[in-house]
């Protein structure tokens, strides 16, 4: 029985960090929403007045549930861990600053439209959204980090990189997850912005460092075979 609990925790354990994560960040999250706070610093830009609401939004929204949970799930079973690893830290560590951010510095943001302009069902999925999902604890955009994180662990992925449609699909979607935050008014572009810095901060040390650490190594083997 224990050699066969050893087994399969040797085979699936990894899976354990986002099922353990997982309830850590939506207790934290719940309470940051709901903690009584005296003041909130209202994130807005100039041009955010200037972007039109649009439901249909709503709908790339909703999807990148599914494709976070879906990214993580395929990285964890591809042959190679050390992307799944990488990909976890990403999201782990970035979602943990947001949290850590949304304690020390109550946000939020005042874009949401007093009255939708329209009714229909995506009007009807944003009105769901904004009931359950207030417009507080916005920068930066986990939303835009996340999507921005997955997108670049399937391109440099050495598997997932060669499948075009999956890599196409995969920037579509994560690039209207982007505009889906400022269409629907659920961020500011502050909250873009700083989701982006963000993640360049942890993309450079994490892909392209021991990318060009790589390719320098290659060349030195290259050098040394034609000398």
């Amino acid at each position: 029985m224990l050699q066969k609990f050893k087994t399969l925790f040797c085979a699936y354990g990894h899976l354990l960090i986002p099922i353990l994560y997982a309830p850590f960040y939506i207790i934290t999250f719940i309470w940051l929403e709901n903690r009584p706070v005296s003041q909130i610093t209202i994130i807005e830009m100039e041009i955010d007045k200037y972007i039109p609401f649009c439901e249909y939004f709503i709908i790339p929204y909703y999807l990148w549930f599914g494709y976070i949970a879906l990214t993580v799930l395929t990285f964890a079973f591809l042959p190679d861990r050390k992307d799944y690893y990488r990909l976890c830290l990403m999201l782990g560590v970035g979602m943990t600053i947001f949290l850590f951010v949304s304690y020390i510095w109550p946000n939020g943001l005042q874009l949401r439209p007093a009255q939708l302009p329209r009714d229909n069902f995506c009007t009807d999925l944003v009105r769901f959204l904004q009931k359950s999902d207030t417009s507080t604890n916005v920068f930066p955009s986990i939303h835009c980090y996340n999507s921005m994180v997955a997108n670049a662990a399937i391109w440099k992925n050495e598997i997932l990189s060669k499948k075009k449609g999956i890599k196409w699909a995969s920037l579509i979607l994560s690039t209207s997850v982007l505009l889906s935050t400022l269409f629907l008014k659920q961020h500011s572009l502050m909250d873009l912005l700083g989701a982006a810095v963000m993640f360049i901060l942890f993309y450079i040390p994490l892909y392209l460092i021991p990318q060009w650490q790589q390719q320098k190594h290659a060349k030195k083997i290259v050098s040394g075979k034609l000398s």
